[in-house]
């Protein structure tokens, strides 16, 4: 057996990137391939084939996106504090692969049940991979963002193949097939994971891991309980909104007061300081995630009922586009940004993270007003143009690019570390927050009317979708006001 290798051989890697980069990005590959397989089918497989409205499947997509992110926020602190980003992983991997393969078995009756062992799944897997990119880098390294670049861009592939494969199974072979799909992957992932784990050496291990292995396997058990004992919980709040709006309301200050805890504990102001620019940031990233996320929900039924089934005079399902298109875009445009920035960088113009920020809200209220012209292109039966949706994902996706890679670096690098794994998921806790305004937003532009025409749809959801696009603008131009005083807070993190 192989000499574990020690924190210091790891980071002293040569190169632009890490050995060890590439081995989790295969593994998150396969997760994303599952998860963005799974996101694409939720909305349409709910109103097609359970018999929901729009409005019902908007919000129901919005409550199980943001348990999923909302649940990465728990799994994030078990993982700081008591199992370590291994086990958490694997676990997590464990549960994701029983919910998929329980909904292949029979989709129409397991459904609920097998999205409840799918949002715990998630949560324990999700935010350690992003942690443990984090900890491949000295403190300082310059080649971070770089490295969460190609990490970013790599998992892509993953997502841009399962929102290829799972929305063709689900919708013209079978839904079996569909969630089967989703449990294979996991089950590749997993295996990987546990192929690669020792080439991480300390990286993701237990925080415990010298407590007396009674006591730490008692903690362990405890942990893995407690995750089993949320089901039924989930569960009911899944099949009834009104419990998930309790859900969000509650958590929300809860864990603002856990953070207002870990910052008074701080001993320095300098990363008091720090730790605040991070939460601003954290802040504003919900309303991105709110219309950004619209993918899932309103835009996968616009895309169901209102937009031509070509491309270019290619027949392909307008649902493959809207679950596969951003996904694309990044893989082929994600290291050409990059390039764009040296090259900026270079000429000392580089915009700084928190203009980029702004930037990124400003490009997607172009994207969304992209969506809104869509009426102008619609035909008397009420479709539109599925080449002008797509080059609003090419919009959505630049946005995406000027805030996603650089939030994630972002955030481990203006946490303490004993905090990254919180602060992770403090960062995905708000794209709970935004999944689940997502929902609202989605079931507001549907219209309450099931027996409404294309076109009165076409209408309803392009109105939104320009509401959208003021929203957006209106908080990149408050965020690049505001950049001098965050920057100010960031202190030495460029």
């Amino acid at each position: 057996m192989s000499q574990k290798l020690t924190l210091e051989q790891i980071q002293n890697f040569e190169g632009k990137y890490p050995a060890q980069l590439w081995y989790l990005f295969m593994v998150e590959m396969w997760e994303r391939f599952c998860f963005y397989g799974m996101r694409g089918v939720l909305a349409i497989f709910m109103v097609d084939m359970l018999g929901l409205t729009d409005s019902e499947s908007n919000l129901k997509y919005g409550a199980i996106q943001a348990f999923v992110y909302a649940f990465t926020f728990v799994g994030g602190i078990f993982a700081d504090k008591i199992l370590g980003f291994k086990k958490s992983l694997v676990f997590g991997g464990l549960v994701m692969i029983a919910g998929n393969l329980l909904i292949a078995t029979d989709p129409h009756h397991f459904f609920y049940y097998g999205i409840t062992l799918s949002i715990i799944g998630t949560g324990f897997f999700k935010p350690n991979i992003s942690s443990m990119v984090g900890e491949l880098y000295k403190p300082g390294d310059p080649r971070r963002d770089a490295g969460f670049g190609l990490f970013y861009s790599g998992i892509n592939i993953g997502a841009f193949l399962g929102g290829i494969v799972c929305v063709y199974l689900g919708k013209q072979v079978s839904w079996n097939l569909a969630f089967l799909a989703a449990g294979i992957v996991m089950i590749i992932g997993v295996v990987l994971f546990l192929f690669i784990k020792n080439k991480l050496g300390p990286i993701g291990d237990s925080p415990i891991a010298k407590l007396e292995p009674k006591k730490r396997l008692t903690r362990e058990i405890a942990v893995y309980i407690g995750a089993l004992v949320c089901i039924p919980l989930i569960f009911i709040m899944i099949h009834n909104t009104a419990y998930t709006d309790m859900f969000m309301f509650t958590v929300g200050p809860l864990a603002i007061i856990y953070y207002l805890f870990q910052l008074y504990k701080i001993p320095h102001s300098k990363d008091k300081s720090k730790f605040i620019a991070a939460f601003i940031m954290i802040f504003f990233s919900i309303l991105f995630f709110a219309i950004f996320e619209q993918a899932g929900g309103s835009l996968a039924l616009f895309a169901n009922k209102n937009l031509h089934s070509t491309l270019f005079s290619i027949p392909l399902d307008p649902n493959i586009v809207n679950n596969s298109a951003n996904s694309l875009y990044v893989i082929i445009f994600s290291p050409l940004l990059g390039l764009v920035w040296l090259w900026m960088a270079k000429k000392n113009i580089e915009p700084n993270t928190v203009i980029k920020f702004g930037l990124s809200f400003l490009v997607l209220a172009l994207a969304y007003y992209i969506f809104y012209t869509l009426r102008f292109f619609a035909d008397e039966k009420g479709l539109s143009s599925l080449e002008i949706f797509a080059l609003a994902y090419f919009v959505v996706t630049i946005s995406e690019l000027c805030l996603s890679p650089i939030g994630l670096s972002m955030v481990t690098k203006l946490s303490p570390k004993h905090l990254s794994g919180m602060m992770m998921g403090l960062w995905f806790l708000a794209s709970a927050y935004g999944q689940y305004l997502a929902g609202i937003l989605g079931a507001g532009m549907s219209t309450p009317n099931e027996n409404a025409s294309l076109m009165d749809k076409m209408l309803a959801y392009t109105d939104g979708y320009q509401q959208l696009a003021i929203y957006s603008l209106i908080a990149g131009v408050i965020i690049i006001a505001i950049s001098p005083l965050i920057r100010k807070l960031m202190q030495d993190v460029k």
